[in-house]
């Protein structure tokens, strides 16, 4: 407010300049030309609440802002008008007396505040500088990024098996993922429905039961027996994709001055949706010992694996924690008189 005081002065000391053009006043000043400036000062000033307003309303009519936002807002410009008007008139009866007082002339009080608003010009660029900035942030944020880390146990479905009667340990068998997601809003009222979608890297383990590994016979790959005892075997899938979820859940409405903000944290959520991408690896991990000595293979190759991944997946949690599954639809090898389909269920964080 001290600033508003002290630039509403220089403006009128202007005002003087323009008026009197320079002229030399005595003791006597006039009245009517006071009048009439207080006038102006008023007349402004409605003027400018007047278009304040007629903002305020444009943004109520267009949804951006709530009835009671725009009343509190109305009453904020208002006071804020009464305000400028009572104190620039008091500015222009102190000028008045500060000239009867010391017999001064326009000019001198013209250029004793150039030299002010030299001084004052640093003040008055930070302010603008941050009013801009302020004036740039997004009034209604519809997109944010977030960072997905998933990790879990994964296995395959046979038909005619069940997850507890596979070729593959339960708890051995593990997966991993790692993505960036972007998480639009649908509709421009409402965000209990959002569209999730992003690119990950994913890694699905399996492995074997019993002293087996897995072998490349040209079109099929086959789990057979290890000629020595195995410490360790190993088989994963890298994949690269790009998931898609519609999601459901209900969120809190923010409403600040300059924005609106709607927040999912510590709110329920359900995500449905999937996935589409590639296999970018295949390797092979064997450990055993062979004449004594330990033995470490890491072998990489196409293995007959799908190159073409595609699933369904989905989520159900509470701010950022969720239990998330995923299914293959494309058989994890090609060519097999069974097909085998990974399914991966685990923990999920969308930070």
């Amino acid at each position: 407010m001290k600033t508003i005081f002290k630039y509403a002065t220089v403006v009128a000391l202007i005002c003087y300049c323009h008026i009197l053009t320079a002229q030399e006043i005595n003791n006597s000043t006039d009245p009517e030309l006071l009048i009439a400036q207080k006038e102006q000062v008023i007349l402004k000033e409605k003027e400018l609440l007047k278009k304040e307003v007629m903002l305020i309303n444009e943004r109520l009519a267009k949804g951006e802002i709530t009835i009671e936002t725009s009343q509190k807002l109305k009453q904020e410009v208002a006071k804020k008008r009464a305000l400028n008007i009572e104190n620039k008139i008091a500015i222009l009866e102190n000028e008045m007396e500060l000239l009867e007082r010391n017999k001064l002339t326009i000019r001198d009080l013209e250029n004793d505040f150039r030299l002010f608003c030299l001084k004052e010009k640093t003040e008055t660029d930070t302010l603008t500088n941050t009013h801009q900035k302020k004036k740039s942030e997004k009034y209604d944020k519809r997109t944010y990024t977030n960072l997905l880390i998933a990790f879990g146990i994964n296995n395959t479905l046979t038909s005619g098996q069940s997850l507890d009667n596979t070729d593959y340990e339960f708890w051995g068998s593990r997966f991993f993922e790692l993505g960036i997601t972007r998480k639009t809003r649908v509709f421009k009222n409402s965000n209990f429905l959002r569209i999730k979608y992003g690119i990950s890297y994913q890694f699905n383990g399996l492995k074997p039961t019993g002293n087996r590994y897995f072998v490349d016979n040209g079109r099929q790959t086959d789990l057979e027996e290890f000629r020595l005892p195995l410490d360790k075997s190993k088989f994963r899938m890298d994949n690269i994709v790009v998931p898609i979820h519609f999601e459901f859940g209900s969120s809190k409405l923010k409403e600040f001055e300059d924005k609106i903000r709607y927040d999912t944290n510590k709110h329920f959520k359900i995500g449905i949706g999937g996935y589409i991408g590639g296999n970018v690896s295949t390797r092979q991990k064997l450990k055993y010992k062979e004449n004594g000595d330990k033995v470490k293979d890491k072998i990489k190759r196409d293995y007959n694996t799908s190159d073409l991944i595609y699933g369904i997946s989905g989520y159900i949690g509470f701010g950022d924690l969720s239990l998330y599954a995923k299914y293959d639809l494309n058989p994890v090898f090609r060519n097999e008189t069974i097909d085998q389909h990974n399914i991966s269920i685990g923990l999920r964080l969308d930070l």
